[in-house]
């Protein structure tokens, strides 16, 4: 048995802990013995369908009540996990399967397990005869005694948020989760018998997946799961059930946290007790320092100690964390000169007010190592910008990809994250943005997340629905373009101000213009099914915005002609 599969099967279901879900409507607690003994039952169920070791299972379940069992029966039979991504009411169902049978036919999946919720799904899958069971029907059966797993058994296969829109697929091994779970206990001081885990982020994602349920379920802590519709229906949801369960640890993304300040300002005093708190991580997203000291300025009144934020990197590449800021200590931000950093690929640390405040990510977890630039440079001195690479046990060996598998490490054993960053003086990681999305300019660095954050600042553009590309990918090198999102994208006076003053504020904080700035409506922007933007995809915006000046240009060129 691996180390990770004898504690989710012996050691947390031996604990009084468990699993609330339900919440804000229906609450149910099952403690892990509860659900261990569920999962033992729906692995018969399996096994009856084909399951067997080394099989990979597709998971289209959205209630993390029956997600935590049915995980749990897979990795009995010996099976890796594919949580498939979900489609929404408006999501047109045959492109939808067509990307589901891509990444079933990627990952080799014989069984998808169906939750009741896309339970409209079922008859896709029949009519390509794939074997679709329903999660409701598979706890009906005798217990079955789990089957022997070693280090090397793939656990999870996690879909990628990638841009590319190509399915990609991270093999995460039992030895992966039991050296990131160890990492992540020590860096966090998370205790079983008295830390409190609260959660509304979607399990699709390796941060809600992993962090939240996984997680508490190997070391049987104590975990509050909502889904991530209860929380976008009410915001406010989240500190409720802090409040209520007397929670201490939560995560989220940046956008997440801008949005709950937001609804914290306007909540009476004494609406929440948020005190219990005292480890709140911000990650899968750059972490903006006017969000935080929002989130800071909004939750005092309820109680939230600012020395409970934390600052996290990390990704599925790695299984989950990279690095955490100390735990207790706070967010802290590095003040750097943007202008070094772009010229230069050094990271000077800067008075100046406009400078670029980029959040301390803390040191490599134990059992990681970092380094930034490849090993044949030699180790740069600190603040020097460069790709960052990782090394160790909680990294996966390859990715899955529709032509088989694809190693993620070298020869030495690192992996090439593609993320641009440096190392402070002090050993913490900081992250500036992703190597592919660079804009150059005069041979100049240009982050978009700059970029953004510049464009998101002007009167009517959606907050966190900014994104700057490079145009390089449309033959006009060393320019770049931006499109916003906006309520008022119908109201043309609307879109050319906005246009203006995007224009304003990007040269003004750059020294540069974009080629095109485009208005579009909400949700026009191209994301992933996690929720981030995807760069490389708006390029499709742009190229018809582009077209569109062009042709406006040239009929008034024949115009004049004409006139003349």
């Amino acid at each position: 048995m691996s180390r990770f599969t004898t504690q989710v099967f012996e050691t947390a279901p031996a604990a009084d802990t468990g699993l609330v879900t339900g919440e804000p409507r229906n609450p149910v607690r099952r403690t892990w013995r509860d659900i261990h003994d569920i999962a033992r039952r729906m692995a018969r169920s399996l096994a009856a369908a084909g399951v067997n070791p080394g099989d990979a299972v597709g998971v289209l379940i959205g209630e993390p009540a029956s997600i935590a069992p049915a995980i749990q029966a897979i990795w009995m039979r010996g099976a890796s996990v594919t949580m498939l991504h979900q489609p929404g009411p408006r999501t047109e169902l045959g492109v939808w399967a067509e990307d589901t049978f891509d990444v079933l036919a990627m990952i080799g999946a014989k069984v998808v397990v169906v939750g009741d919720a896309f339970a409209r799904t079922l008859p896709l899958f029949q009519a390509k005869g794939a074997t679709a069971v329903a999660v409701e029907t598979l706890a009906a059966e005798e217990p079955l005694e789990p089957v022997d797993c070693d280090e090397d058994t793939i656990a999870f296969l996690q879909l990628t948020s990638g841009s590319t829109g190509i399915p990609k697929a991270v093999a995460i091994s039992h030895r992966n989760l039991h050296e990131n779970a160890a990492a992540m206990l020590a860096s966090s001081r998370l205790d079983p018998r008295t830390d409190v885990l609260v959660s509304w982020l979607p399990l699709f994602h390796d941060m809600g997946m992993i962090g939240f349920l996984v997680l508490p379920m190997q070391v049987g802590a104590e975990a509050i799961c909502a889904t991530p519709a209860e929380f976008l229906r009410s915001p406010l949801l989240w500190p409720s059930l802090v409040a209520k369960y007397r929670g201490t640890m939560t995560a989220g993304p940046n956008f997440a946290y801008a949005l709950l300040a937001r609804h914290l300002r306007a909540a009476p005093d004494g609406a929440f007790d948020l005190s219990s708190l005292r480890f709140v991580l911000s990650g899968a997203e750059p972490i903006d320092h006017t969000t935080i000291e929002a989130l800071l300025a909004a939750g005092a009144r309820f109680g939230l100690d600012r020395t409970a934020l934390v600052a996290a990197y990390g990704m599925a590449e790695s299984t989950l964390g990279v690095s955490f800021s100390e735990t207790g200590a706070g967010v802290r931000f590095d003040t750097v000169d943007r202008a070094e950093i772009e010229s230069k690929s050094y990271a000077a640390i800067s008075a100046d007010p406009a400078a670029r405040h980029l959040a301390k990510l803390g040191r490599p977890l134990p059992g990681l190592e970092l380094r930034v630039g490849d090993a044949a440079s030699g180790e740069p001195p600190p603040r020097t910008v460069g790709e960052l690479r990782i090394r160790g046990g909680a990294v996966s060996r390859y990715y899955l990809t529709p032509s088989g598998k694809q190693s993620l490490l070298d020869d030495d054993g690192w992996f090439s994250t593609g993320d641009m960053g440096y190392v402070t003086e002090t050993g913490e990681v900081v992250v500036c943005g992703r190597l592919k999305d660079m804009i150059i300019v005069a041979g100049r660095n240009i982050f978009p997340t700059d970029i953004e954050r510049a464009a998101c600042r002007v009167d009517g553009v959606r907050a966190g629905n900014a994104v700057a590309v490079a145009l390089a990918a449309t033959g006009i090198r060393e320019e770049f373009a931006v499109v916003v999102e906006a309520n008022d994208s119908g109201d043309a006076d609307v879109c050319a101000r906005i246009r203006d003053e995007v224009s304003t504020a990007v040269y003004a904080a750059f020294g540069v213009s974009p080629r095109v700035v485009s208005v579009v409506a909400p949700g026009s922007l191209p994301k992933t099914p996690s929720g981030k933007l995807r760069r490389s995809a708006t390029i499709a915006i742009v190229e018809a915005e582009l077209a569109k000046t062009h042709s406006h240009t040239t009929q008034r060129q024949q115009e004049e002609v004409g006139a003349s």
